[in-house]
């Protein structure tokens, strides 16, 4: 356990580690191997600040990096953070009408893909190794994180150095990181968890990571025995499951397994618990609000719950008047508390429909408190699907094939699913005269989404299934296609 307290109200306070920088290793390989340590770090993380002034970025200013995931990529994070810039991570897979939209949504002073981050990494070369670290406010802004709506429109997630530093804090105390811990980082790096949640928590320790390029369950056996955190999602968990190399030996050393992202199942939950011996920690956060709630380290873990809120945050459910409800009662989570996102970047006139008059975020997620005070998640009012621990939101795909030739409408759900807890449907009304084809559809759909957008299956139908007041019955698709998907 950590001995006192950590800063908590800005990422250079909270990153120390790296201003000393030692000889400690900080990313290790699969293998136990010192890719780099908090020297390195320190180093190479000043010559990319001095880059970036070089080429005119200022504090304040935005960076855009949409990079695969690598030591670069991490040490451009810490630079932002020692420059006072406001990074932009963007997905891997998002097309580039994506990014271009993104892009001139958010007006980034510097847009890097991997060739620009090796161009500017060249760059940073010949600059010092010494930089004096920016002083942010808590309230400065330390990045902003897209994520769809159910308008289709993107909206940027404006976050501090507050939203991330506190959250960060209490995570590291609540989840009992100490001197002796390594991280087995599985997780992409650009969205929250994997970039803040992840990263942070070892960072802040001055502890090591082993920093995976990707998620491949023969690494991460390989890894496991010099490890002792593992942060994943479900999909990762129901794959070593599916291993038989992973066994409670596998993972000896390992004190903690945490999930999050996505739902799990609570079959997985025991599955876990029956082969290693361990019972994973499941908690629940989002881009607006990085984590609010967790099971206990010390207590029960409670499959099928995401524990309690956080300290110091505020967790309700009400009902449809904004009251609150007793226990047992089933209605909207709303979270306040010093990890909650001011805003939406650009979008003021969001304010009154995503926050409540007392300061409380409107999650769009449906929930039960227990008896004994854990969270239930019951569903998700926003209409979001969440596949492979990432966000799909179905009217931003519903745009896009509405726009194809010979489609009339569509409609889009979420359908359960062993390996990605959701696979993302589509079901298609043919233009009058038209014939449509599945394959066709999702071949278009692909050259304007991401990969984990475009719809693993896409049905024709004569017509979409209403109510009486119009409104596509969406729960009757996912009955009606939830067999087709898992047979």
């Amino acid at each position: 356990m950590p001995t006192e307290p950590l800063p908590a109200d800005t990422l250079p306070a909270l990153f120390g580690a790296v201003r000393r920088g030692s000889a400690a290793p900080f990313l290790l390989d699969r293998d136990g191997g010192v890719i780099a340590t908090y020297g390195d770090a320190a180093g190479r993380s000043a010559r990319l600040a001095n880059a970036l002034a070089e080429r005119g970025v200022r504090s304040g200013d935005r960076v855009a990096m949409q990079v695969q995931k690598s030591p670069a990529a991490l040490m451009l994070y810490l630079a932002c953070v020692r420059a006072g810039v406001v990074l932009l991570p963007m997905n891997t897979g998002y097309t580039s009408a994506e990014v271009e939209y993104l892009v001139a949504d958010a007006d980034p002073a510097l847009l890097l893909d991997d060739a620009g981050l090796a161009s500017l990494e060249s760059a940073a070369a010949a600059c010092s190794d010494h930089f004096d670290d920016s002083t942010p406010s808590p309230d400065d802004l330390a990045a902003i994180l897209y994520t769809s709506g159910t308008t289709g429109r993107p909206k940027g997630a404006m976050l501090s150095h507050r939203n991330l530093a506190s959250n960060c804090a209490t995570l590291h105390r609540l989840w009992g990181f100490g001197p002796g811990d390594v991280l087995l980082h599985v997780l992409p790096v650009f969205h929250t968890h994997g970039l803040f949640v992840a990263t942070n928590c070892s960072i802040a320790g001055g502890t090591p990571m082993v920093f995976l390029p990707t998620f491949d369950v023969g690494d991460v056996v390989a890894a496991l025995p010099r490890c002792t955190v593992m942060m994943g999602v479900p999909t990762h968990y129901t794959r070593l499951l599916a291993d038989p190399r992973f066994d409670a030996d596998a993972c000896a050393r390992m004190r903690l397994f945490i999930s999050g992202s996505a739902p799990l199942l609570a079959t997985v939950h025991q599955q876990f618990a029956e082969r290693t011996g361990r019972a994973i920690l499941e908690r629940y956060g989002m881009t607006e609000t990085s984590m609010l709630t967790s099971n206990p380290l010390e207590g029960e873990r409670r499959a099928g719950t995401v524990g309690f809120a956080l300290p110091d945050v505020q967790v309700r459910v009400v009902g449809d008047d904004g009251e609150r409800l007793p226990t047992g009662g089933t209605g909207g989570i709303e979270v306040r508390g010093p990890n909650v996102f001011s805003g939406y970047w650009r979008r003021p006139e969001l304010a009154a429909s995503e926050f409540t008059a007392d300061g409380f975020f409107r999650t769009g997620d449906v929930g039960m408190f227990d008896t004994d005070g854990y969270l239930h998640i019951v569903g998700r009012s926003k209409d979001l699907i969440i596949s492979g621990g990432l966000n799909v939101y179905p009217k931003e795909i519903e745009q896009v094939l509405d726009g194809l030739d010979g489609v009339l409408e569509s409609a889009v759900v979420g359908i359960p699913d062993a390996d990605f807890g959701e696979a993302v449907v589509a079901v298609v009304v043919a233009r009058e005269g038209a014939r449509l084809d599945p394959a066709a559809v999702r071949a278009q759909a692909r050259l304007q989404l991401a990969g984990f957008k475009v719809p693993k299956q896409v049905h024709v139908a004569s017509a979409l299934p209403r109510n009486a007041m119009g409104k596509v019955e969406k729960a009757a698709l996912r009955r009606t296609y939830a067999q087709e998907v898992s047979s």
